[in-house]
């Protein structure tokens, strides 16, 4: 048997980008956004990965998890993943431990899919040859003429769901709402997302309020630690708003506890958070035991692949900010057409490359 390629080398670097404008949701503000990029080099490929996380995620990476892994095979990514997860016991899963495994597994993912010289669609096994997105940003710290230009323009690109914001001013939420849903008309479903800003019984009336907007979701109307809270959203809800969690699941254990509890009407995954498509895949796998539908959380272009070949996958996050870095730090990312996300099957891999040297003077 034809001995396989091992990982011979394993290489990261992070970059700050500051922000196009002001941002902030319900609970946080922010001005800039790091990436954190990984480089699985062997058998003369290099596989891509990368998560948005802080710049110690990088320093992890460099210090424990590539030493570990290089020399392992380049073939047997699962093999990689077990021996990342049992090598941050002492330092906790959730957290950063997770989104650095994350950013070298799906680099592990997109090396060996390009020794195969396979996109990864077909690596994972094929599904659908697209996955629909909704448009994410609607910043509280948006005007409203800058919501309604925002939300309306991915309408009229063909994006048939868009969410926005709430929670820093649950007053003026209702307003907002409604302009949104002028903005995109009455045929693009509109959600929201409060980042757990509410009170239960703030969030019961809201969607009250919401209901005459015709917001069909709900993301984190309450904590997301809160699931006797999310549990009573969910059944008190308007009929057709779905309630939406699940973003910062870090390991199998939180998204069961969420599923067992009843909490969401739709889980939401991140493969930047969750370990990478390993954990991510895992994650599918809990949603289709419940025929309980899955969201991808943020990083489209990582998503978009490994989402046609899940069943589960209801769509894909195409958020703002993260969609905007793919486009300036990677050659390929890709855009919507018609609403979804067509990942290139003439391309290895993900199908993006590195362009380190517009990277560069964001190197933080």
């Amino acid at each position: 048997m034809a001995r396989t390629p091992n990982i011979d080398r394993i290489d990261v670097s992070a970059y700050t980008i500051p922000t196009d404008s002001p941002e902030s949701d319900g609970t946080l503000e922010w001005s800039a956004t790091t990436v954190v990029v990984v480089e699985a080099r062997g058998g003369g490929k290099c596989g891509l990965g990368y998560s948005f996380a802080d710049t110690a995620t990088a320093r992890l990476i460099a210090d424990k998890l590539a030493p570990l892994l290089t020399g392992g095979d380049a073939m047997n990514v699962q093999a990689s993943w077990l021996a990342a997860v049992r090598a941050i016991r002492n330092l906790g899963r959730p957290g950063i431990a997770s989104m650095a495994i994350a950013a070298v597994d799906v680099a592990l993912w997109d090396l060996k899919a390009r020794l195969l010289e396979l996109p990864l669609i077909e690596l994972f096994g094929r599904m659908r040859d697209s996955i629909p997105v909704y448009g994410s940003g609607g910043f509280t710290s948006y005007s409203i003429p800058q919501l309604q230009e925002q939300l309306g323009g991915w309408a009229r690109d063909g994006i048939a769901m868009v969410k926005m914001k709430i929670g820093r001013d649950a007053e003026q939420d209702a307003e907002r709402v409604a302009a949104a849903r002028a903005a995109i008309g009455p045929g693009v479903e509109l959600f929201v997302d409060a980042n757990g800003a509410y009170t239960r019984k703030q969030a019961l009336a809201q969607a009250e309020r919401f209901a005459a907007s015709g917001v069909a979701w709900f993301e984190e109307p309450v904590s997301s630690d809160d699931l006797e809270g999310l549990r009573l959203l969910r059944d008190r809800a308007p009929a057709g708003m779905n309630i939406a969690a699940g973003e910062y699941g870090y390991d199998l254990p939180y998204f069961r506890r969420m599923l067992d509890a009843g909490a969401v009407d739709v889980l939401q995954a991140d493969a930047t958070r969750c370990a990478g498509f390993t954990g991510f895949i895992a994650a599918a796998a809990l949603c289709d035991a419940r025929s309980m539908p899955l969201s991808a959380h943020t990083a489209p272009a990582l998503h978009a692949h490994v989402c046609c070949a899940l069943a589960p996958v209801r769509h894909v996050e195409y958020f703002h900010d993260h969609a905007r870095i793919e486009h300036m730090l990677f050659d390929g990312a890709l855009s919507p057409d018609d609403g979804a996300l067509r990942p290139d099957r003439s391309r290895p891999g993900m199908g993006i490359a590195f362009k380190r040297d517009d990277a560069a003077r964001y190197a933080a």
